[in-house]
């Protein structure tokens, strides 16, 4: 039996949507993997400006808590998570240097709207030279 992939899923208000749900389920069908969702937190107000890496989680673990469930019955075998940085980038990094992952799935919301996109995020993500997966 081949030797499951690790996949790394980057979501924040997108970790319990149904492209996210039949993206994990879809890579859950080609063949083993084990899969880990970072929640960056997402820090609101003046603490963006003052210390973002001082930002209460609880927004973050909320999401966490609400999404692993779903992401497990999805991927058919027990999600993993964690919070990470503030920064998108820096949280799929940190993810990156500390596991073994072999892909990235990163969920966004849709263009129009989405901050990560904006911030050219995939692409980026694509620079650490995993196989990356864009949902919308």
């Amino acid at each position: 039996m081949p030797k499951p992939a690790h996949v790394l899923v980057v979501a924040h208000q997108t970790a319990c949507t149904e492209g996210l749900l039949d993206a994990v389920h879809e890579r859950a069908e080609r063949g083993p993997a084990t899969f880990h969702l970072v929640v960056p937190r997402n820090p609101h107000g003046m603490h963006k400006v003052v210390d973002p890496q001082d930002v209460e989680a609880d927004e973050a673990a909320t999401v966490l808590r609400t999404a692993l469930p779903k992401l497990s019955d999805a991927a058919g075998s027990r999600v993993t998570g964690a919070i990470g940085d503030p920064e998108p980038l820096m949280a799929i990094e940190d993810a990156v240097n500390l596991g073994h992952f072999d892909e990235l799935i990163i969920s966004t919301l849709p263009r129009r709207v989405s901050k990560w996109l904006k911030l050219d995020l995939v692409s980026k993500a694509k620079g650490l030279g995993l196989p990356v997966t864009h949902v919308e």
